[in-house]
């Protein structure tokens, strides 16, 4: 085969660059989605109750003006107020807009049903203004919803039509503020705006990923191997592997979604471990005094290499596969597009970096030969023979000291904590973040759930069953306001009896009923309710405004909405629904996926490990660092209080899937030194010191790839950076010190000699030792 890569290697060199070419073409395609009903199938249970609901009321998309003065009610602040309500209402992806200026208020004038605007006229003197406090106070569909209890904040609501463009809604409101200055501080929010934000971010992540990273990448190559052909050809091959990636997007039809900006960085990190084993191997073999030619070079390489890299490849792969076992859209396309990138750069690395490394003159080596063998030439190789000295010399006491770390650092998972809030991913100075905080705070909530309720909606009991749970979820802890047509029609039953509170019921007449919603039709718009009832009076929702922006407050509204359905079985309610339902499922599919993407991964990686060494025990080997790597990894989220969101939920069948390439690389090295005749300890030493190199060196490029996510604008892909580092140190730490030091105290058959006798290390002309 080694033959055949030489022979062909131009053809070789001139098809990937062409394959890379084509890939590359497709890029300009990719589009930006951070819409998150459609990172769910769309058959999954909460989407298509979000779509029911959307289906009879019209959108549920909410995007706000909130404004923001000493005191809203000022005069000025009024008329910059309504001209801002009036122009939002012309914007043509509004369904409706809602505001102090649109919303009503009903009263009785001989004992007739008066609805009128709740503010009919703009106060211009300090009387007429506590007038009208006192007024918006008593009008219970505005006060703490439209407006702060303490007058200082006040927002216009504009529901999106289904077929709206955020960027297009977004651009005529700051174009409005724009038009219509003053002092009042005016911010824009609701999930449209952070759908925006999450878009303009992650396209300056990708922008700022890039370049930082191979930056990155180069000067670490550079340290690494110290010649120009160590650094260019990993680093081109991983450049070639990210573009044949993300251009997989486009062409398979898919769009770039938040998690998908991890996948250059997953690539940037994993795609040129791969060539970094090739070319250290190239450099131990290019000893001084060697007579090797280029191509005999480049055929030596690939038959040692391409069993351990093909097997590490396969692994990374499978762990990365493993990602499918999310039910999130997203998460399971990432999974297939850097296994693609990873089996692009495996076959590059054996059959591309081999050809142009064949057609170029052999370099100096960067080894110097000693009385005793080859010697290190730099601290790093010098630190590497300590470590392999060390190693055999206390194995017992490694292994131990291992576990008990594990075990007790991992007690810290106890502590974790699942939830995946949108405003995580800012800081608490930035304008998306500060709209939202001021929602939950003191306009009623951010966005909502919303319960459906089917029959005759002017049915006396089934608007009291609605009025049931309506007041039932208005108890809840996290449920600033709800709105339903059986509470405007208390109202109504209220002021039609002097205001007297002991009619703030339901009436029992459906007649009365009837005629109520025939009194208010008369005098107000009866488009006021299209989001609270059809027009056939056949479907209403109840909606209950969340004033916590975490999955976790929207899981407890919903549970709490759940539980009373299945308390009142014989109740009119077909479903609960909403945005939030469809986030707070979201957290339930993380964590199943989180927890079989594991099983998966572990499984399928042990099978594969445990065929590729032909050993049972060989599979359990190259797992056992990684369990403990693993408990490290969620000890360390739970005691540094980092959630287990969208975007953290993908690192364990990432790290699964690249750590056990360290210690499949330690395992068949070991083999073969011991095959070789080498004894346990010697051969330790001497794998160590050769594909030690290799691994430390694959190890450290993929926590350079991930470090450059500390610079992104997202604190979870942040902390995604942070947990890399963690996950791979320890992935190393069990390759390189845990796993030697278990082999030197079981000494598994698999990978014992059979009939070879003990030679001494020192014989062998490529052992190292230090300067």
């Amino acid at each position: 085969m080694s033959d055949l890569v030489v022979r062909l290697r131009w053809v070789l060199i001139v098809g990937f660059l062409g394959v890379t070419g084509f890939f590359g073409l497709q890029l300009p395609n990719a589009e930006l989605d951070t819409d998150m009903k459609s990172q769910l199938p769309p058959d999954l249970p909460t989407r298509v109750n979000l779509d029911r609901i959307e289906s009879l009321f019209g959108g549920t998309d909410m995007v706000m003006l909130v404004v923001s003065a000493d005191d809203v009610l000022a005069t000025s602040t009024l008329e910059r107020l309504s001209q801002l309500s009036k122009k939002m209402s012309r914007i043509d992806e509004f369904d409706r807009t809602v505001s102090l200026f649109t919303a009503k208020d009903i009263r009785a004038e001989d004992d007739e049903m008066l609805v009128e605007q709740a503010i009919e006229r703009i106060p211009k003197t300090d009387r007429r203004r506590e007038a009208l406090r006192e007024r918006l106070r008593t009008n219970g569909l505005v006060y703490g919803n439209l407006v702060s209890e303490n007058f200082r904040h006040t927002v216009i609501i504009g529901f999106l039509k289904l077929e709206a463009s955020d960027e297009v809604v977004m651009h005529k409101l700051g174009a409005l503020v724009e038009e219509l200055p003053g002092d009042e501080e005016v911010l824009i929010g609701g999930m449209p705006v952070t759908r925006v934000s999450l878009t303009k971010d992650m396209r300056a992540d990708m922008r700022k990923f890039l370049p930082i990273g191979l930056l990155l990448m180069l000067v670490f190559l550079f340290a690494c191997f110290r010649q120009l052909r160590g650094v260019l050809l990993p680093f081109v091959m991983t450049v070639m592997a990210i573009v044949v990636g993300m251009g997989l997007v486009p062409l398979l039809g898919w769009k770039i979604h938040t998690v998908t900006v991890l996948l250059p960085v997953i690539l940037l990190a994993v795609a040129n471990d791969y060539g970094i084993h090739v070319l250290a191997r190239y450099q131990e073999d290019n000893t001084p005094g060697a007579t090797h030619t280029a191509p005999g070079l480049a055929k030596r390489g690939f038959d040692e290499l391409w069993r351990p890299i093909l097997a590490t490849g396969v692994t990374t792969m499978a762990g990365l596969l493993c990602l499918l076992s999310h039910v999130i859209i997203p998460a399971a396309q990432l999974g297939i597009l850097a296994a693609a990138g990873v089996a692009f750069a495996v076959v590059g690395s054996l059959t591309f970096i081999p050809a142009v490394l064949s057609a170029m003159r052999v370099p100096k080596p960067v080894w110097t030969e000693g009385a005793a063998g080859q010697t290190a030439t730099s601290r790093f190789d010098r630190g590497l023979f300590s470590l392999a000295r060390w190693v055999p010399r206390r194995p017992k006491a490694i292994v131990l000291g291992a576990v008990v770390v594990s075990t007790v650092v991992g007690l810290g998972g106890l502590r974790l904590v699942v939830d995946t809030n949108p405003m995580s991913f800012y800081r608490r100075d930035e304008p998306v973040w500060q709209s939202t905080h001021l929602l939950n705070e003191h306009l009623g909530g951010w966005a909502g759930v919303s319960v459906l309720a089917t029959g005759d909606i002017k049915d006396p009991e089934v608007l009291q069953e609605i009025d049931a749970l309506e007041q039932h979820l208005r108890e809840h802890e996290l449920v600033g306001m709800t709105t339903s047509l059986a509470g405007v029609v208390r109202k109504m039953n209220q002021v039609m009896h002097s205001d007297n509170v002991e009619f703030d019921v339901v009436p029992n007449s459906r007649e009365l009923i009837a005629q109520y919603l025939l009194l208010y039709s008369m005098s107000g718009d009866p488009a006021d309710f299209e989001k609270l009832v059809d027009l056939p009076y056949e479907h209403a929702q109840i909606m209950a405004k969340v004033t916590d922006s975490g999955t976790r407050g929207a899981q407890s509204v919903v549970d709490t909405a759940l539980a009373y359905l299945e308390a009142h079985p014989d109740a009119p309610f077909e479903l609960v629904g909403g945005f939030l339902h469809v986030m707070a499922d979201m957290v339930d599919h993380i964590v199943r996926g989180q927890l079989l993407s594991i099983g998966f991964s572990v499984l399928v990686v042990g099978v594969l490990v445990g065929l590729l060494l032909r050993s049972l025990v060989g599979a359990v080997l190259a797992m056992f660092p990684l369990a403990l790597a693993l408990a490290l990894l969620f000890g360390v989220m739970g005691l540094a209080g980092i959630e287990l969101n969208l975007v953290t939920a993908l690192l364990s069948s990432i790290m699964i899937g690249v750590g056990v390439d360290y210690t499949i690389h330690f395992l068949w090295r070991y083999r073969d030194e011991r095959r070789a005749g080498l004894e346990p300890g010697a051969a330790v030493e001497k794998t160590l010191m050769t594909s030690g190199r290799g691994i430390v060196f694959n190890a450290l490029s993929v926590l350079v790839g991930f470090a450059v996510l500390v610079v992104s604008a997202f604190f979870p892909v942040r902390f995604f950076g942070l947990l890399v580092a963690v996950s791979i140190s320890a992935c190393l730490f069990g390759a390189l010190v845990v796993l030697p030091a278990i082999v030197l105290i079981f000494r598994p058959k698999f990978l014992e000699p059979t009939d070879v006798e003990p030679r001494n290390p020192d014989s062998s002309a490529s052992t190292r030792s230090p300067s």
